[in-house]
């Protein structure tokens, strides 16, 4: 970690950063049948080909890429935070619900955290293993806006990372959540489109950015 303050529209250096994809998972992701047919579109139409766009720019730049999954560490979810517990997000070691999407399949030598709370620093070992790699800055994306990362960009903030949010590569049930969410932790980190991030990477404008 580096003691320079950079400022916070800086751009990326891709050495020093970590892309973060927090929980596109199958048991989370939006479905046609689930009566919400703004999220649906968001998430296969927007979200997902972004991240895949961003994800392979990460990679190409050398990048780590880090993904969560919600997903329990004991069979009967003993260990869940009571918060999911309440909402019922019980999903087993090892179950499909657990993975994640199939177009954001994890590289085989890429981590894959389990986590048991809304924040991903809190249930997982992710500030360690920064620390270990030597990561000051991290890009989020994922779901939703208005929970698990807000809750990421908040927590890496206080434990003094860079954080990025690629707003185009996030969303949450509706667009007036996602964007009172972005207002909300806007404090916190640089808000960027997923094209500018591609650019920074070397990657030139890409998919991203829709």
């Amino acid at each position: 970690m580096t003691n320079t303050i950079r400022p916070r529209g800086a751009p990326i250096i891709p050495s020093r950063t970590a892309l973060l994809i927090i929980d596109v998972q199958k048991g989370t992701a939006a479905r046609e049948e689930d009566g919400n047919p703004y999220f649906y579109s968001l998430t296969n139409d927007v979200v997902v080909p972004n991240l895949v766009a961003l994800r392979d720019a990460a990679r190409a730049a050398g990048m780590e890429v880090i993904y969560t999954v919600i997903q329990s560490l004991t069979a009967d979810g003993r260990d869940l935070c009571l918060d999911y517990k309440l909402t019922g997000f019980h999903f087993p070691p090892g179950s499909e619900a657990a993975q994640m999407v199939d177009a954001l399949a994890p590289g085989p030598d890429e981590i894959v955290l389990p986590k048991t709370s809304s924040s991903v620093f809190n249930s997982t070992m992710l500030d360690y293993l920064l620390r270990n790699m030597g990561k000051d800055a991290v890009i989020v994306g994922g779901f939703l806006t208005d929970q698990c990362i807000d809750h990421a960009i908040r927590d890496g903030a206080d434990r003094g990372y860079e954080m990025i949010c690629a707003v185009d590569c996030c969303g949450t049930q509706t667009p007036a959540r996602h964007e009172a969410a972005l207002a909300a932790f806007s404090g916190y980190c640089r808000q960027v489109r997923s094209a500018e991030l591609i650019a920074e990477m070397g990657g030139g404008g890409g998919e991203g950015g829709r």
